[in-house]
């Protein structure tokens, strides 16, 4: 596979600092982008910040400091946790940049000259966490926005509006048509239902009321609203402008998007609304959305009332972990495709330990213990043998691409775990210390060798997961971990000393039950 592959995240509201929840995106987000840096000649990850509306506006008032004051506080905190969970992101938009504002206000103005926006006066029952207007039927049976338990507020203005309407039945059509555009496709149903009694969007708010946003050029009176506004951040990323008949090499090599992972919550958005936008701007649309469950805190949905947000700054913290792959490995693989994950501590503790302490880093740490006990650290020519589990380990790496093409990201993790398993079972049926003991060196030679390749591989596939801890295992077995999945049958370790006593170390330490208890 040699195409390019973009992929974007949902961009982060700035009212608050990173939690958790936003961790969960982005760290998947980042391992489908590393797992298909190493399938693809042409890479992009774009995440960002949302940096407008009426919560910043109302919030930047209350701590007396302007809203852009808050927005930097935010952004850099955004990116201070992106940074500390090595999330290896190509470009980082801010909608409050210049670049991205007059993009903006350049889709808005040929929206409206081609009679796609239109001014219109509306009464309605807006939700401000959800920056959006609700029907009535969308409400609980208290009247409340079901997903922020707020009563919305009765808004009466003149704003402008988008034909929605006049793109619903290709929406509908497009979905019937690419029953892997949302993944996981059980989603699609949801989709199909909403657009059923799909009304025209407001895209604009009345200064008067929120002046916290990008102004209307042709009108000083509007100010541009959340979806044009924030939707558009996937594409005035890339150098997309309207005006232009021919657009810039970064839009045309990377437009349309491979892949666009966001929350459930906001499925709606994107598989309506921002698809629709694009019709309107006549621009292929993403071949994929991806849409993500929830993480929740022992089983209980995050809330600030409860106190149960947790920051991924903490948890590095309260484990003493220097590196962040084993709470990468955790949140990528602790909910299949689309379902909601948990986290708790005691889990965490006991998968990281099973499964990279055990699983990986003891099988690793043995096997290269005994080259050195009985070998000199030396592989010789006479160990380079296939066995069986080489042949698992080349079909573990299909299995993995077959996943990840699904975006499927716990379900590749889980293949590799099997094949680490395979890989114990193996040098625990051949017993190479045995072996040497009884004088079969040749054959115990062959059973590291074969031990090795499977590291090896493992490597290369637990990478997008565990950056650092697989650079470790092929520092300590001499091999390259910067290269294609296809060219991974070709570099095979080659005969020669690979490692001494002093080189071998522990790839990952286990987080002993006993400080995990009094870790708080």
């Amino acid at each position: 596979m040699n195409e390019n592959f973009y992929i974007t995240t949902a961009i982060d509201y700035v009212n608050g600092k990173a939690h958790i929840g936003h961790a969960f995106e982005k760290i998947i987000t980042d391992v489908i982008y590393r797992h298909f840096k190493q399938r693809c000649d042409k890479t992009m990850f774009l995440t960002g910040t949302d940096e407008h509306g009426i919560k910043i506006q109302k919030t930047a008032k209350s701590l007396n400091i302007s809203p852009m004051e808050l927005c930097n506080q935010n952004v850099e905190a955004f990116q201070n946790s992106w940074k500390l969970l090595d999330i290896n992101y190509d470009k980082f938009i801010r909608t409050t940049s210049h670049e991205h504002k007059e993009i903006v206000q350049k889709i808005f103005e040929k929206l409206l000259k081609q009679g796609d926006i239109y001014k219109h006066s509306y009464k309605g029952l807006y939700c401000n966490g959800c920056e959006c207007f609700l029907n009535e039927k969308d409400l609980t049976e208290d009247g409340l926005c079901p997903n922020h338990l707020t009563k919305p507020e009765v808004v009466e203005e003149e704003n402008y509006f988008f034909k929605l309407t006049k793109y619903k039945d290709a929406i509908i059509n497009h979905i019937k048509s690419n029953p892997d555009f949302i993944i996981p496709s059980f989603r699609a149903n949801e989709v199909l239902n909403q657009l059923e009694n799909i009304e025209d969007i407001s895209v604009s708010r009345s200064i008067n009321n929120v002046s916290w946003g990008i102004p209307v050029l042709s009108d000083d009176s509007q100010i541009i609203y959340v979806w044009i506004d924030a939707l558009s951040n996937y594409i005035t990323a890339l150098g997309y402008d309207p005006d232009k008949e021919e657009q810039n090499e970064t839009f045309t090599t990377f437009w349309p998007a491979s892949c666009q992972v966001i929350g459930k919550d906001i499925l709606k958005f994107h598989s309506i609304y921002w698809i629709a936008l694009l019709m309107a701007l006549d621009l292929p649309l993403p071949k994929h959305i991806l849409a993500h469950g929830w993480i929740t805190i022992d089983e209980t949905k995050m809330s600030k009332s409860l106190g149960n947000v947790l920051s991924p700054e903490n948890i590095l913290k309260s484990f003493e972990l220097q590196k962040p792959d084993a709470f990468r490995y955790y949140i990528s693989s602790c909910a299949n495709c689309g379902k909601d994950g948990n986290y708790s501590d005691i889990d965490f503790k006991e998968k990281v330990n099973a499964d990279l302490a055990n699983n990986m880093g003891n099988l690793l740490n043995r096997s290269l213990n005994i080259l050195v006990k009985y070998f000199d650290g030396e592989i010789k020519d006479e160990f380079i043998v296939e066995d069986e589990i080489i042949k698992t380990a080349k079909k573990t790496v299909n299995k993995v691409v077959e996943n990840f093409d699904k975006f499927q990201v716990a379900e590749a993790a889980f293949e590799i775990m099997t094949l680490l398993n395979a890989a114990n079972k193996y040098i625990n049926d051949k017993a190479p210390w045995s072996l040497s003991k009884n004088g079969d060196l040749t054959q115990a030679g062959v059973v590291l060798y074969n031990v090795f390749e499977v590291m090896r591989y493992v490597s290369v596939l637990i990478y997008p997961y565990c950056p650092n801890i697989a650079s470790n295992i092929a520092k300590q077995l001499k091999t390259n971990i910067n290269i294609k999945l296809y060219d991974l049958d070709k570099n095979n370790i080659k005969a020669g000393k690979i490692i001494t006593k002093d080189e071998i170390t522990p790839v990952f330490l286990r987080l002993d039950s006993e400080f995990a208890q009094n870790k708080k």
